[in-house]
């Protein structure tokens, strides 16, 4: 199967949606299935830094740890699942617009299924992501261009 992808404009900087997104504290923010995100490494995020992500999949909190395996601020990032029965892997540019006033956002995942996770992809995860991940883009947007006070 091929990856889920979407993509969205933002009224910020590719620093500041970079910034923002490559945060694991600001997960639970625009991403309707995440439930807490814990890092597990010190100091900023850098490839090959481990974050705990608890995600709401169907009735259940499934914990997983996902790893970044590359990252080019404030242009792109990779990430994958190193356990859990649902491990994503992910990719995510940003493209500036407006003389790097705005950007465009853009992510694909896809999911390698252990366990458990080999029904649940197929079944409920992709169909999940699927009605997800526009939202979460929209999630995205919201909080990036909301005014600060």
């Amino acid at each position: 199967m091929s990856a889920i992808r979407e993509v969205i404009d933002v009224d910020r900087s590719p620093e500041d949606v970079y910034a923002y997104i490559t945060d694991p504290s600001h997960l639970p923010e625009w991403q309707l299935s995440a439930v807490k995100a814990e890092p597990l490494d010190e100091g900023p995020v850098h490839a090959g830094s481990r974050v705990r992500v608890t995600r709401r999949i169907g009735n259940r909190e499934i914990p997983m740890t996902v790893e970044f395996d590359r990252l080019d601020p404030p242009y792109s990032w990779d990430l994958h699942g190193v356990e859990g029965p649902v491990r994503p892997r992910t990719h995510g540019e940003i493209e500036p617009l407006d003389d790097g006033r705005r950007s465009r956002v853009t992510i694909e995942i896809d999911f390698e299924g252990h366990g458990l996770g080999k029904a649940l992809v197929p079944l409920v995860v992709r169909p999940q992501v699927r009605k997800e991940l526009p939202r979460d883009e929209q999630l995205l947007k919201e909080c990036l261009e909301r005014p600060t006070t």
